[in-house]
């Protein structure tokens, strides 16, 4: 699909050591950990699709996660390259990953972003989404 100069289309393994510089670059990565390119491998192994990327004249400058694991439906790695921000292409995204997702048979989406993303979070209320202040997630390592 194109939208003016911005093509969009799922990642594929060779994306893989881009896609994990482009998160190093303009992702949200305060307190996580870094992204290891054979972590990107499996997601894609396991789910083809669960990596969609725009693109600018073959550069990558977009990239949303939409993970379904045949129950809950969640979005991660929202990442647009700073001189695209406020073009439409996140939301161009983000409208293919839910249409993904609900095709699969979401019925409620869950965005993952860190607290201290400011611009995130006020682009996130912008699209309809709300924080669920009777949650907090918990983590462990593996």
């Amino acid at each position: 699909m194109t939208r003016g100069e911005v093509t969009t289309r799922r990642a594929v393994p060779a994306d893989v050591p881009e896609l994990v510089a482009f998160w190093a670059r303009v992702g949200e990565n305060g307190s996580r950990p870094p992204d290891r390119p054979e972590l990107v491998e499996r997601l894609l192994q396991h789910d083809p699709d669960a990596v969609l990327v725009a693109e600018v004249d073959g550069r990558l400058v977009a990239t949303i996660v939409c993970g379904w694991d045949g129950w809950r439906a969640n979005l991660y790695r929202l990442a647009v390259a700073p001189e695209l921000r406020g073009r439409g292409v996140a939301r161009h995204l983000l409208d293919l990953a839910e249409d993904r997702l609900r095709g699969l048979g979401a019925e409620r989406f869950c965005a993952m972003v860190l607290d201290e993303n400011k611009l995130g979070t006020a682009w996130w209320r912008s699209v309809g989404y709300e924080p669920q202040a009777e949650w907090s997630r918990w983590v462990k390592d593996a």
